[in-house]
């Protein structure tokens, strides 16, 4: 490959390397990561280290550390993953960077220059919300190489494990105007030292939203990509008069850092008011600053080709405030939706975790910049706006021990789930079913969810009932398992959390069942599967009238699809907190779940779950107040399903 550095002086550093015993890997090593199927996150809710340390090696083999020269890739990794990095040497000079913001704030940054005659079109790929910044995604970088990309991966200002050369300089601004300027920078940069032909923004989590954000202010960008995003930050942090607080304590313990050394006063202040529950309207305009879904109409004007890329049980991001966002789009676009949570679906495919598999959501990402950046040719032009992932309808078969031979519990998907394309969301849900709730069962049980004409002209048995439980007492009703991100990287992985609904306990909850469903004609589900009787496909709505004994009241609504032996999977949730109640008066709430597609099987039963708090929300309930649900004649109770 040439030899001469195409930068000039003053624009690249000698990467000072990583700490002593941090990077290097052997052929059992990469194979024991590939063979883990890895993503981003491990058990505990940490950053997989493994795949930290794939990223910092693939930096230190392509960079050298300590000074050029110092490291090699064969030093450091196996033979087919050396000879990788070397083919990419041959067509892109690796350099390290600290580019300078307008505020004098130095962002650490890698690059992939193009050697070849070109000119060639250059992404560039804010880093994620993580403590160790642009290097793990370098795997990505790699594969935008291959495809003839100029590359420049910087980390946000602030982000960062002090000391490690991967850092940013600054404080955390959360996607705040200096981020959004910082982003012009680095385009600046590369129109100085790249000379590309287009350019592109390509991000996960953090790096999306603030992709989305410099494409709004700076019309030098043609295209982008967002995967595990957000539209609404603000509802994606407090919605329904709900906090978000496992979201929040989880994004601030992986800045690299304590709070006072990570955010600036201002910040501090605004993450202290959430997690006190107060000043909330400040919050929801610190929200809303620095939401896409604020400025659509500068996307709009610029026309910025724009793909998301997100996961139904999206557990920092909820999925409907990105339809929202979505729909108010008026430029080219697509909307992945995938079975999982957060950065679950592309994770492999960022960090090389498994690089004989075929990453599908990257694929199509990288497709949507091959088209808009390129010019290619490719299908994209010819891609439905909406493809929507359908849970659970992968097929699995159980994974054995290599050693004992012994089933390990878990399964491994063999084939993948059903995907549907639709022109757009509206065409998503063809109709709607109205189901009525009814009082307590015989003997105290459940009560019906039963199919009704219209949200009004309840008949009798639907109206004018009381069911009460005792709140502020946690359930097995919960949408997910902590850590965050643990349940959904299983889903994606084919293995969907269990629930027991006869372990669900009724002195702190109230639940509702249909009759086990039958499939209408033309309704089969996957070979094997039997026949879907229900297709959920949209955002479901619930109606209640409630009464509490205190001023307050949480409600948390889970939907379940429960099979004949009462275990269950969990289709969508969402809470809501209601304030303002006089005690023991009626008030009539009603809200939206998150939306889903889902098809319940001929025989299974719908549930519907109500308690009042989870481990991902800030709860209203009182301990030991009581809360009580009702359906007067005049506003019955109901539940509204999207089917398609």
């Amino acid at each position: 490959m040439p030899q001469d550095n195409p930068f000039t002086a003053g624009s690249f550093e000698d990467f000072p390397g990583f700490p002593d015993g941090t990077v290097g890997l052997t052929a059992a090593d990469t194979a024991r990561i590939a063979g883990s199927g890895s993503g981003l996150w491990a058990a505990d809710g940490t950053v997989n280290p493994d795949a930290v340390r794939l990223g910092q090696t693939l930096a230190t083999a392509l960079l050298g550390g300590g000074g050029p020269g110092t490291a090699s890739a064969e030093s450091l990794l196996p033979a087919e993953l050396a000879a990788h990095v070397e083919e990419i040497r041959g067509v892109a000079w690796p350099a390290y960077h600290r580019i300078e913001a307008t505020d004098g704030v130095k962002l650490s940054a890698f690059s992939l220059y193009q050697l070849g005659p070109g000119p060639h079109p250059l992404v560039v790929v804010p880093a994620g919300w993580t403590p160790f910044g642009w290097p793990l995604f370098l795997w990505a970088y790699l594969s935008l190489a291959r495809r003839g990309y100029h590359v420049i991966a910087y980390t946000p200002r602030g982000l960062g494990i002090p000391g490690l050369p991967s850092t940013s300089e600054g404080f955390v601004e959360v996607a705040g105007a200096d981020d959004w300027a910082d982003g012009s920078a680095v385009i600046d940069f590369a129109v100085q030292h790249f000379g590309p032909s287009g350019i592109g923004f390509l991000g996960e989590s953090y790096g999306s939203g603030i992709s989305q954000l410099v494409a709004a202010h700076d019309d030098r960008v043609s295209a982008v990509v967002a995967l595990s995003t957000w539209g609404n930050l603000a509802t994606s942090l407090y919605d329904n008069k709900t906090r978000h607080l496992a979201a929040v304590k989880a994004l601030i313990s992986l800045t690299g850092g304590p709070v006072e050394e990570k955010f600036s006063e201002a910040n501090q202040q605004i993450l202290a008011d959430f997690q006190a529950d107060r000043n909330l309207d400040e919050v929801v305009r610190w929200g809303r600053r620095r939401s896409p879904e604020s400025y659509l109409p500068l996307t709009n004007g610029n026309e910025t080709p724009t793909f998301f890329s997100n996961t139904w049980h999206e557990s920092l991001f909820p999925v409907n405030q990105v339809l929202t966002t979505f729909e108010g789009l008026r430029v080219p676009k697509r909307l992945n939706l995938w079975i999982g949570d957060h950065a679950a679906p592309e994770g492999p495919g960022l960090l090389g975790t498994e690089p004989r598999k075929a990453n599908v959501p990257m694929e199509e990402a990288y497709a949507w910049l091959d088209h808009h950046l390129k010019g290619e040719s490719n299908g994209v032009e010819d891609w439905e706006q909406v493809s929507s992932q359908v849970m659970f309808t992968y097929v699995t078969e159980p994974v054995t021990d290599p050693g004992t031979g012994e089933p390990t519990g878990e399964n491994r998907i063999v084939e993948p789930a059903v995907r549907e394309t639709r022109a757009d969301w509206s065409e998503v849900t063809t109709r709607v079913e109205v189901l009525g709730l009814t009082g307590d069962g015989a003997g105290g049980a459940d009560g019906l969810l039963v199919p009704r004409a219209d949200e009004g002209n309840a008949p009798p048995e639907e109206t004018g009932w009381r069911r009460a439980f005792v709140a502020g007492v946690d359930t097995e009703a919960t949408a997910m398992d902590l850590p965050l991100m643990k349940t959904g990287q299983a889903e994606w992985a084919g293995n969907p959390k269990i629930y027991d609904t006869r372990k669900i306990d009724r002195r702190h909850a109230v639940a509702w069942t249909t009759e086990p469903l039958l499939a209408p004609e033309g309704h089969e589900g996957p070979e094997g599967e039997g026949r879907a009787a229900r297709r959920v496909r949209g955002i479901p709505r619930l109606r209640l009238t409630v009464r509490s004994t205190a001023t307050s009241a949480g409600l948390v609504a889970h939907l379940l699809d429960v099979a004949e032996d009462e275990t269950a999977r969990i289709i969508t949730h969402e809470p809501l907190n209601v304030y303002g109640l006089t005690p023991d008066q009626d008030t009539t709430v009603t809200w939206q779940l998150q939306a889903a597609a889902y098809d319940i099987q001929a025989g299974h039963r719908l549930m519907l779950v109500v308690d009042s708090m989870d481990p991902l929300y800030g709860g209203a309930s009182i301990t030991w107040t009581q809360t009580a649900f009702g359906s007067p004649e005049d506003e019955p109770s109901f539940l509204e399903l999207p089917f398609g």
